[in-house]
């Protein structure tokens, strides 16, 4: 399926792209920085992009493109264990909703609504901030806004698959609603949530790095892409400093981006373009 969509789609292959050379390099990131992303040297702070440094040096002399490509590191786990993490919750919170159903299910949307109905940002600054700055703190914050996205649509999958006739002949064959749920509702009703899923990747990342630019996310000397945007506004005319660690946020962004959208075009029947 993968071929078929990057042979028909031209910005699905430059996510892929994207996507893989950053999970390369942080599984790498170790092997090919050129100094250590923590070691400090003073006499050589501010210095701009050169071949010695390819990205400059902050404010106390740390290697910038060391500290990037540690940063992806951090980046992708936050981004990767968020949507992990909602998914999985709101996966099972919505299927169950909807495959009970009646006064169950309207409590359960009622509180998964009360959630939405806070400012995403707001919420997680606020939760982060109750709990104080660390990475699982963060990612606990993140995950408490994300979950009920995941609910509403597992919920309507459900409500639309536990309907079938696969689900009627599995009834009459005796089998439990244990077994009904998990061997044969949810398997069909995964697709739209890996597509959310995906899709949320990116956005994970941008609120991660959102909530460490405010101080929020992992504490220093941590090599966060967030922080060190926020650095990099503290030393505005040094523009390297913020400026390639906005630019990796970017990329990786906008390449989740989109896959997210060429999978929603592929399993959408009205989206789907002639393969």
């Amino acid at each position: 399926m993968l071929l078929r969509i990057m042979k028909n789609n031209f910005l699905f292959s430059i996510g892929i792209i994207v996507c893989s050379l950053w999970i390369v390099i942080a599984l790498v990131a170790p092997l090919i920085t050129p100094y250590n992303y923590l070691a400090q040297d003073l006499a050589h702070r501010f210095q701009a992009p050169s071949s010695l440094h390819w990205f400059g040096t902050d404010s106390i002399g740390r290697d910038v493109f060391s500290r990037v490509l540690m940063g992806s590191r951090i980046s992708l786990i936050a981004g990767l264990a968020t949507i992990i993490l909602a998914s999985f919750v709101g996966m099972i919170y919505g299927g169950i909703a909807g495959y009970i159903g009646g006064l169950t299910d309207e409590i359960m949307m009622r509180i998964s609504e009360m959630v939405m109905a806070f400012p995403g940002i707001i919420l997680a600054m606020t939760i982060a901030a109750a709990l104080g700055p660390s990475l699982y703190n963060t990612l606990l914050a993140m995950a408490i806004i994300w979950w009920p996205n995941y609910a509403r649509v597992m919920r309507s999958m459900v409500i639309a698959n536990k309907e079938n006739e696969y689900v009627e002949a599995a009834k009459s064959l005796g089998a439990s609603h244990f077994r009904i749920f998990f061997n044969e509702i949810l398997p069909n009703s995964v697709g739209p949530v890996l597509v959310l899923a995906t899709l949320d990747f990116g956005n994970a990342i941008l609120l991660f790095s959102g909530l460490s630019f405010l101080g929020l996310g992992s504490p220093p000397p941590t090599p966060e892409w967030g922080a060190m945007v926020a650095d990099g506004v503290l030393n505005f005319n040094y523009w390297w400093i913020g400026t390639f660690p906005g630019l990796a946020i970017l990329t990786m962004a906008v390449g989740t981006n989109f896959i997210g959208d060429s999978l929603r075009d592929f399993l959408d029947p009205r989206l789907r373009k002639e393969l």
